[in-house]
């Protein structure tokens, strides 16, 4: 579904991508680990060119989203994408910030968005903040609305960037369990996470990146049971 072909990104003079050939088959639950700053969420940003590769290229679903003839905003479309911190437009109550995508991209009606925002909500148990402002709701319930929003586009992909690292410890299981949830359905899902016990419980593939390069790549049992580089032992030793 999605190949990546030696992907460069710099910042200035810093390189942070240093030539990444990596793919995501459908279906394909993919979790990237690996120290801060070693390039992961560089990387998810580059997967829908909400960082612009400074050479490389991406092809999803055949086309190339690097080439500057692809309607990138179609593209995007197909691409559900959730942040660190929830990025809900706190003017707007859910049921707006639930809408707003698949009505201005003309996905539904506005009734038809309305009914499915309702539907979503149920999934993770918020349809009562349906008229509830952003403000009003804790971390764990905004980044839950935050999850439901990308899939009101009926992405093909879901995105995920460190989903839980602004929560209350209290809050990450209620945000990983709709992942889990997410997981279980099907979703093609790529994961930048700290959370080591999601990556072992739903990963197919572990990719652990480190100083802008994929190191080392595996099942859950390989990367955590019996990694092979250095660096990848070195890095599980201090975190598990």
């Amino acid at each position: 579904m999605i190949d990546v072909k030696d992907l460069h990104k710099s910042f200035g003079d810093t390189e942070v991508l240093k030539g990444i050939n990596e793919h995501v088959n459908r279906g394909e639950k993919v979790v990237v680990i690996g120290p801060s700053g070693s390039g992961k969420s560089t990387f998810l940003r580059c997967l829908n060119l909400l960082e612009t590769p400074t050479s490389g290229e991406i092809v999803f679903d055949g086309v190339s989203m690097t080439d500057p003839k692809t309607d990138i905003n179609k593209m995007r479309q197909k691409m559900g994408m959730v942040f660190q911190h929830f990025n809900l437009f706190n003017n707007l109550n859910i049921m707006d910030n639930m809408t707003l995508a698949p009505v201005r991209t003309k996905l539904m009606t506005k009734a038809q968005a309305q009914e499915e925002a309702i539907m979503l909500l149920k999934r993770v148990g918020l349809e009562d903040k349906a008229y509830a402002y952003p403000a009003q709701l804790s971390g764990g319930q905004k980044q839950r609305i935050a999850i439901v929003r990308g899939l009101a586009m009926h992405p093909e992909v879901m995105l995920f960037d460190e989903p839980t690292s602004a929560l209350d410890p209290e809050m990450v299981g209620e945000v990983l369990e709709v992942m889990r949830k997410l997981a279980d359905d099907g979703m093609t899902m790529v994961v930048v996470t700290h959370e080591m016990g999601f990556a072992r419980e739903v990963a197919n593939r572990v990719l652990f990146m480190d100083a802008g390069e994929v190191i080392e790549q595996g099942t859950p049992e390989e990367i955590f049971g019996n990694p092979q580089n250095p660096r990848t032992q070195s890095f599980l030793s201090k975190v598990l």
